[in-house]
């Protein structure tokens, strides 16, 4: 049977993706009881990281060690990868001595040319273009605390980058509406929206975004590879903080996202990171249960 990939949240259907955080809840309550589990005992993962990383890398390496198996970091230092071999031989070779492989990189083609020639599931931890790990922990995260997305507004208040790409695949495998507040010239992948036009609204203030929306989300303003726009992007984005005035214009019991790293002070306010809404740490920490859920699924095919 060829190997199911995860590299972006269109390769489930909604009806395992909501089955994979559901099962990331319960591997969470299992840990937090002290609970041994080896489903994936003899198992290996290679990680190759592109770009660095502290919750990627940590989560899946712990999460591979809590279920019995092992894993390895690649950086493109230690490996062919750097030195100019085809990715698609790579990929043949590395997957043939592994059960799965995690890639953290930059362009999302790469991902698409590893998983073509690999026989091993291959998880997208990270491009430029889709950040699906990180919305499994987040959709886990709003369903431990308020249950089901599905119906719920959704605001998102920053660059139209990766994540926000990753939130309007959401948009419509969770079945929510977007509203997606960002400055002109900023705005998410073009077709990427047209396809998906029913489920988000583009909208330059984050005040009408925010306004009764239940989950507010942010990420930071430049992203790795954007260092030298740091300067325009801090312009650019001045006005676009998730503050207590923004979040106040939310629902009522409306939570609060950021993926970390955060820049205090830009795209959040220091005090938002602590605010009763925040959600941010258990969303940090889920990061290592929904991918320990998504393992399984892909190495085993079967989630229990």
């Amino acid at each position: 049977m060829a190997a199911r990939h995860f590299l972006t949240l269109n390769d489930m259907s909604t009806n395992e993706l909501e089955n994979l955080v559901d099962h990331g809840s319960r591997l969470r309550n299992e840990w937090r009881q002290g609970k041994v589990r080896d489903s994936l005992k003899n198992r290996v993962l290679a990680m190759i990281f592109e770009k660095s990383s502290t919750r990627t890398r940590v989560s899946f390496e712990a999460g591979m060690t809590q279920l019995g198996g092992s894993a390895m970091f690649l950086s493109p230092r230690d490996t062919q990868l750097g030195r100019g071999e085809p990715i698609e031989d790579s990929a043949i070779v590395i997957s043939s001595m592994v059960d799965a492989v995690m890639i953290r990189t930059f362009a999302h083609e790469t991902v698409e040319k590893f998983s073509q020639a690999s026989r091993a599931p291959v998880i997208n931890a990270l491009t430029d273009d889709f950040h699906p790990c990180q919305l499994l922990a987040d959709m886990q995260t709003y369903r431990e605390h308020r249950g089901s997305i599905r119906g719920a507004t959704v605001a998102w208040i920053g660059d139209g980058n990766n994540m926000c790409h990753s939130y309007i695949n959401a948009a419509t495998q969770f079945d929510f509406h977007l509203n997606i507040a960002t400055p002109e010239g900023y705005e998410p992948d073009p077709k990427l929206m047209k396809a998906h036009s029913d489920r988000i609204t583009l909208m330059r203030e984050p005040e009408e975004a925010a306004r009764n929306a239940n989950l507010l989300v942010t990420d930071v303003w430049a992203s790795m590879g954007q260092e030298d726009e740091q300067k325009a992007r801090e312009k650019a984005f001045a006005k676009y903080q998730i503050n207590k005035a923004l979040m106040d214009l939310a629902a009522k019991d409306a939570l609060l996202m950021h993926c970390l790293p955060a820049h205090r002070g830009e795209e959040i306010s220091a005090e938002m990171i602590d605010h009763p809404g925040s959600v941010i740490w258990d969303e940090a920490e889920n990061r290592l249960h929904a991918q320990k859920a998504l393992l399984e699924f892909l190495i085993l095919n079967r989630l229990d």
